[in-house]
């Protein structure tokens, strides 16, 4: 059925929202379809993103730990993660749709630097909004999205992260939505948002199938964060009909106990949020559960619906992560490669070195989501 991956997805959302998604979906499968918007696309992504990435192969890691890792180079892409190959299609698409306005969301803040990015370069009008407790891990991230000319607004109610800035930017667009375009970041939300998104970061899966069947070989596991999901869809996408082991990891945080972790697909159980029929932590009540994890992009409760179903079809393997063994590889990749990993990355290097026994002898690849400036006060402070 349109809009779901067997079971789960769809376009739980109140009547108002309808006009504004079925637009959206109108708008982007014409967008799929216009050579114009694809090649500029294309020419942004290779000159000013700068794609494609590299494959790297991680010697000195592999010898360590006796495994061969490769890792796909989202860091190196303009602004430091995989983000800016949504935004800049979005941003397109919302030009496309004779928009002049954004909105999105934020949580490790990745998302709203690359957002502010590409509407600085496009010239459109900018809101980003991100939960009180992020906005204070990732202040540096806050200040370069204001240099960037956009508006920051902090949100203050609920948990004050990624979950009440989705809330609080879908009521933005709501009221807005003739002139504003919701620029979400992740492969979640109503129907068809997870598309979209899927399709602008389906790039980072393309580029890594062809280099290994250049190189003559597949990788054995294909590894990557899940949050919302849209860096582990971007790179699974391109190995979905390979003969590869797809891992998801999971922010494990501090412990299995509720509101200290963010292990969706691990722990959580089916239900809706933001729109879409997928996977969630919730108590006995339906009531969305806190989540926890060192690393601002996991701190979500729910998870896409893609993710789901790749989970019941037992296609993707889905894993954890703790807070202090993502910690641990985030030193041990810069110390042993000169590589410092954003700590959403740092926990499937991290499940990866915890379990190495597992992969001895594999090619694994792992997807580099993003750098690690961002997040250096938050390790020289400690788990929190």
């Amino acid at each position: 059925m349109k809009g779901f991956y067997g079971r789960f997805g769809g376009r739980f959302v109140p009547e108002t929202l309808i006009p504004a998604l079925r637009q959206l979906e109108e708008a982007f499968e014409a967008f799929k379809r216009d050579s114009k918007a694809q090649e500029e696309l294309k020419e942004l992504l290779e000159r000013y993103a700068g794609r494609p990435t590299p494959i790297y192969y991680a010697k000195r890691m592999s010898e360590a730990y006796g495994f061969e890792l490769y890792l796909k180079r989202e860091d190196l892409l303009h602004t430091g993660a995989h983000k800016i190959n949504n935004t800049l299609g979005q941003a397109i698409l919302t030009r496309f749709m004779g928009k002049s306005r954004v909105v999105a969301e934020t949580g490790a803040g990745q998302h709203g630097v690359a957002t502010a990015t590409v509407c600085a370069l496009l010239g459109l009008e900018c809101v980003i909004y991100m939960g009180k407790v992020d906005a204070e891990r990732q202040r540096i991230n806050v200040e370069r999205m204001k240099l960037l000319g956009a508006e920051v607004k902090v949100v203050e109610e609920g948990s004050q992260t990624l979950k009440d800035a989705i809330n609080v930017a879908l009521k933005d667009w709501v009221r807005n939505v003739r002139t504003t375009h919701y620029l979400l970041g992740s492969v979640v939300g109503p129907h068809p948002f997870p598309e979209v998104v899927a399709y602008f970061q389906s790039v980072i899966g393309r580029e890594a199938r062809s280099y290994f069947e250049k190189a003559g070989f597949l990788p054995d596991v294909v590894v990557a964060c899940v949050g919302g999901g849209s860096n582990a869809i971007g790179i699974f996408r391109g190995f979905i009909d390979a003969d590869c082991q797809l891992i998801g990891v999971e922010a494990g945080g501090l412990s299995d106990e509720p509101g200290q972790h963010a292990r969706t697909l691990g722990l959580g159980r089916p239900g809706i949020l933001h729109g879409a029929f997928s996977y969630l932590l919730q108590d006995e009540y339906g009531q969305v559960q806190k989540v926890h994890s060192i690393s601002a992009g996991l701190d979500y409760p729910g998870v896409g619906p893609e993710h789901a179903f790749l989970k019941e079809s037992n296609r993707v393997r889905y894993e954890f992560c703790r807070d202090e063994d993502a910690l641990f590889a985030f030193r041990e990749l810069s110390r042993l490669e000169g590589i410092i990993p954003a700590l959403e990355s740092a926990h499937a290097i991290g499940f990866l070195l915890k379990n190495a026994s597992e992969f001895k002898g594999k090619r694994v690849l792992v997807n580099l989501s993003g750098r690690g400036d961002k997040d250096l006060g938050i390790v020289l402070g400690g788990v929190s």
